[in-house]
């Protein structure tokens, strides 16, 4: 059984539909990348995973107890607060000094725990945030594009933790990112919405479709191409049936979502 699963997922705000009929699983040890452009519905899966939304229609299926550690975008704190990383660790229950520190070194930052949260690199503040959401031991940790403002060093090294992470605790990892140069090496699938699902599949296969930069632009060299489905060049044909032919198994072709 899978750990999570969208099934049909269709959601809405304000009665417009941000997402139509997504399904997709996550098994245990993954990582999944998803990507899209903005506005495409990747933030608005997120909080349907997490259970903060509720979908207009479909369902999300979570395996019994299932423990879920959240990495956000960004943390916004008063940087005139004198607030350790120890005590930001312990918001909002008390977590013992030897389970700190074990988080803090799986995200990399061992002994990172008497210094201020404010005097931290963006870098150092991301590996924080992702101890905070190891110390659950959780199941499958979600992250939802962690490494806006980094460099991208910091973000080939923050994902590479990851990765470590994933290997060293056996977690399920979805990814939410832009950063397709760098997350596309630790990505064992990945999930492509622009309001739908566009296309899904190994790294390896659908880094040779020609159409990614006509939806991604140029920023990532090229380095991993992704199919646009025909709704997504502006001709809107419906949310027909999805194709679960044999494309999916072929190495040599990317699933194609028929939408």
């Amino acid at each position: 059984m899978s750990l999570i699963e969208a099934r049909g997922l269709t959601l809405a705000y304000r009665r417009e539909t941000v997402l139509s009929d997504v399904t997709f699983a996550i098994d245990r040890g993954e990582i999944v990348t998803v990507v899209g452009p903005n506005g495409s519905g990747k933030t608005s899966l997120v909080k349907a995973l997490i259970g903060a939304v509720q979908p207009v229609s479909g369902k999300v299926a979570r395996t019994p107890g299932l423990r879920i550690g959240y990495v956000p975008q960004r943390l916004h704190t008063d940087g005139t607060l004198p607030l350790t990383v120890r005590r930001f660790l312990s918001l909002p229950h008390r977590v013992g000094s030897e389970e700190a520190e074990t988080a803090l070194a799986e995200a990399g930052v061992p002994g990172l725990g008497p210094r201020a949260l404010a005097e931290l690199s963006g870098g150092q503040l991301q590996r924080v945030l992702l101890a905070r959401a190891l110390i659950g031991r959780p199941d499958l940790l979600i992250l939802d594009e962690p490494t806006q403002g980094l460099d991208q060093p910091g973000q080939a090294a923050f994902y590479q933790r990851v990765e470590a992470v994933r290997d060293t605790t056996g977690a399920a990892v979805l990814l939410v990112s832009h950063d397709l140069h760098v997350v596309m090496s630790a990505s064992d699938r990945v999930l492509c919405l622009n309001g739908h699902v566009c296309c899904e599949g190994r790294p390896e296969v659908v880094a040779s479709a020609p159409e990614y930069r006509a939806l991604f632009g140029t920023g990532t060299h090229g380095a991993l191409a992704l199919y646009r489905h025909d709704h997504d060049h502006g001709h809107d044909h419906g949310h027909g049936h999805h194709d679960h032919g044999n494309a999916h198994d072929d190495p040599a072709e990317p699933r194609r979502l028929n939408g």
